[in-house]
């Protein structure tokens, strides 16, 4: 017996998953039917409150088969509230989640799935062998304990206490038992934390292989430079609320901000300005309007070289698109 796939706030006289006035019909269950089966996993109007905090406020988002999705936004913002729910870690306080076509509650579901929360705590005396054996004896089916491991980068510590790993080695550790159970999509919680250049860059070959393999993958992560490498489209989340959902190319657009550089001294006030940095001799000009800022410069004769104007990198477009959010609150 699993949990109802459904939980929403109804007023008398309705049913759950109907809106007030409607009545359900066979027509209605074929067509949410069919639009479920196109995803892996979805919220549709999810709201998730924590007493008088609402950490998700009416989301509906869908990830299909084969995405690989970065999941971006500030402390709080309610990208692990959203992680818990699609893994049935939480329950929506209305709205509706569903996981592979069914309930995220079903056991069944849930071995489809991997998971890497935020914070892990692996049993210090137990071995690393004895960790990954121990999950894989949850699952139907599940990748060689020796692959797994050399995959992460963790050959030879078979037989090491995870009270002797480093950080860096817990956090590989925590992320490689999200595959072990060979799962259809998984759920990467700020993967790379504590990790060096260079074991963040191995997991992202990882994270790659799965995806090259068919694999669904959705990341949070405050590296943006990692987001923007690994992720096919990017969900900005904001006071619980989806702001931009698109490729990086569509978010930067929908940030409408540009980034103009050159060299020069003192700048008049220019329009469209939203933010100013200086590094060495160059200044970098966040601006609304290339053009009319161009323009200005050279109205106000303006001595100035090395001009170039391109689109803005993700992480200023997600400034940009957060501090929208704030104001507008």
């Amino acid at each position: 017996m699993t949990e109802p796939m459904t939980e929403l706030s109804t007023e008398p006289g309705t049913e759950p998953g109907t809106e007030p006035g409607t009545t359900p019909g066979a027509d209605t269950q074929a067509d949410t039917q069919a639009e479920s089966g196109r995803f892996l996993v979805r919220a549709v109007e999810v709201t998730r409150r924590y007493g008088e905090v609402t950490a998700l406020d009416r989301v509906s988002l869908g990830v299909r088969s084969g995405e690989l999705v970065g999941l971006l936004g500030p402390n709080g913002a309610g990208k692990s509230t959203l992680i818990n729910l699609f893994s049935g870690l939480r329950r929506p306080t209305s709205g509706r989640v569903e996981l592979l076509g069914g309930s995220p509650a079903d056991p069944a579901r849930r071995r489809a799935i991997g998971v890497t929360p935020q914070e892990t705590g692996l049993p210090a005396t137990l071995r690393v062998g004895e960790i990954v054996d121990f999950v894989a004896a949850h699952y139907p089916r599940s990748v060689a304990r020796g692959v797994l491991l050399e995959r992460f980068g963790l050959s030879g510590l078979e037989r090491r206490q995870v009270g002797g790993l480093s950080g860096g080695q817990k956090r590989r550790l925590a992320v490689a038992l999200a595959f072990v159970g060979d799962p259809r999509l998984v759920f990467l919680d700020e993967p790379t934390t504590g990790l060096d250049v260079e074991a963040r860059r191995a997991l992202w070959d990882a994270i790659r292989d799965f995806h090259s393999g068919g694999g669904t993958v959705v990341l949070t992560s405050h590296y943006l430079e990692e987001v923007e490498a690994l992720a096919e489209r990017v969900v900005v989340i904001g006071r619980g609320r989806v702001l931009a959902d698109g490729t990086t190319d569509q978010v930067r657009g929908i940030a409408g901000v540009r980034r103009v550089t050159l060299t020069a001294g003192e700048l008049p006030e220019l329009p469209g300005l939203l933010r100013t940095e200086r590094e060495g001799d160059r200044t970098h000009l966040l601006t609304s309007d290339a053009d009319a800022l161009v323009r200005e410069l050279v109205r106000a004769d303006v001595p100035f070289s090395g001009l170039e104007i391109r689109p803005t990198s993700l992480e200023e477009a997600f400034l940009t698109i957060t501090a929208r959010a704030s104001e507008a609150a």
